[in-house]
């Protein structure tokens, strides 16, 4: 799920390619779980990534390989995630 504060972040890091960074990401979404991935998940590809496109695509493979994984690399797989997301990204 592309939040407003992931969506932002995307903007800060990919600049004019945010777009299709985000487009990239929703797509994959949909094609392993789907539907829209849950806030968390698509935070920790972000996370992850740092900005850069080879991370990301790591990232994104990582989530299609075992997104609880993902969650694990990026410090998401614990009770509070929501306060780390609140940190990384701003509060809602």
């Amino acid at each position: 799920m592309i939040t407003s504060r992931i969506a932002a972040r995307l903007e800060e890091q990919y600049g004019t390619e945010a777009s299709s960074v985000s487009s990239l990401l929703e797509e994959v979404e949909v094609r392993v779980f789907h539907e829209a991935a849950e806030e968390k998940i698509t935070a920790a590809v972000v996370i992850l990534a740092d900005g850069s496109v080879d991370k990301l695509l790591g990232a994104i493979e990582l989530m299609e390989t075992d997104w609880r994984d993902l969650l694990i690399a990026a410090d998401l797989a614990r009770a509070d995630w929501s306060a780390s997301l609140d940190d990384i990204f701003g509060a809602n």
